[in-house]
């Protein structure tokens, strides 16, 4: 359903927490890991850490063999805090979201908004997992998967966090071309940047306008015209479609943007060169 035209978001233009939006307010998906990817890079992570576990209990042997039992107890106790946890988060932390396992796999832990989780996101999830996963040998922590559309475990939830992946291939579309009838236009016109929502509303419109029939594609060609009228002075020439004035504002930004960003680019360039 079409939505009013004070209202910059269209039936194109839904936003989730998965998307990364490009410049020119292109979603990019950020797909969820599988159940079956998550599953496996679980148990890649377990076993390293079984693996360092008995290597560090070994040493731990050999080093306070001649130790009275309270000082050998505390230093078992110790190793498994930093087996347990610390390797964990630090590992983490320093990966940007990764363990060995979601080396191999593919995959990447991050917060909900998309972004790099920090230690405590780590530490939430390694002290949360050492009871879902070590203690109650993965049960809550694969119905809590199997159950969420984003793959949650328990210690994802506490944390604010899912993984992704990572080895994704993304096609973009091709860039918005200029109408050559509205060059002259665009170029003198004062186009403001449109809101995410706007933007990615106009290019997603741009991009299927094939795939709607001829009475939608009018209707909603103009109600989009409308709203993107706001953010452009002067107005484009008498008669000029909803389509082509979508796509020469559309264009605009992006050029102008491109533009702006290569001047910023230059201007520290020139201040690095100088010190």
């Amino acid at each position: 359903m079409l939505m009013s035209m004070t209202e910059p978001a269209t039936e194109f233009a839904t936003l989730t927490a998965d998307d990364l939006v490009t410049g020119e307010a292109v979603a990019l998906d950020l797909p969820p890991a599988g159940l079956g990817t998550r599953i496996a890079s679980g148990l890649i992570d377990i076993l390293a850490t079984i693996a360092l576990l008995i290597a560090a209990y070994v040493f731990l042997m050999i080093a306070t063999a001649r130790a009275d039992a309270a000082l050998q107890w505390a230093a078992y106790v110790g190793v498994t805090i930093l087996v347990f946890l610390v390797y964990p988060t630090a590992f983490e932390t320093l990966s940007r979201g990764r363990t060995l396992g979601k080396y191999a796999m593919g995959l990447r832990t991050v917060r909900d908004d998309g972004g790099p989780i920090s230690a405590q996101h780590a530490l939430v999830r390694a002290l949360i997992g050492y009871v879902e996963i070590y203690a109650f040998t993965g049960v809550p922590a694969f119905f809590s998967a199997l159950l969420s559309e984003r793959g949650k475990r328990l210690g994802d939830y506490a944390a604010g966090t899912y993984v992704v992946r990572e080895r994704v291939h993304l096609i973009l579309p091709l860039p918005t071309q200029m109408p050559w009838p509205l060059q002259q236009w665009a170029a003198a016109a004062d186009i403001a940047a449109l809101p995410t929502g706007l933007a990615l509303a106009v290019r997603q419109y741009l991009g299927r306008a094939h795939q709607i029939s001829p009475q939608a594609r009018a209707a909603l060609g103009h109600r989009l015209a409308e709203q993107v009228a706001a953010y452009v002075a002067p107005k484009p020439p008498p008669g000029t479609p909803p389509d082509a004035f979508l796509a020469a504002v559309i264009a605009a930004r992006r050029d102008r943007d491109a533009a702006r960003l290569r001047r910023e680019a230059d201007f520290r360039q020139r201040l690095t060169q100088r010190r």
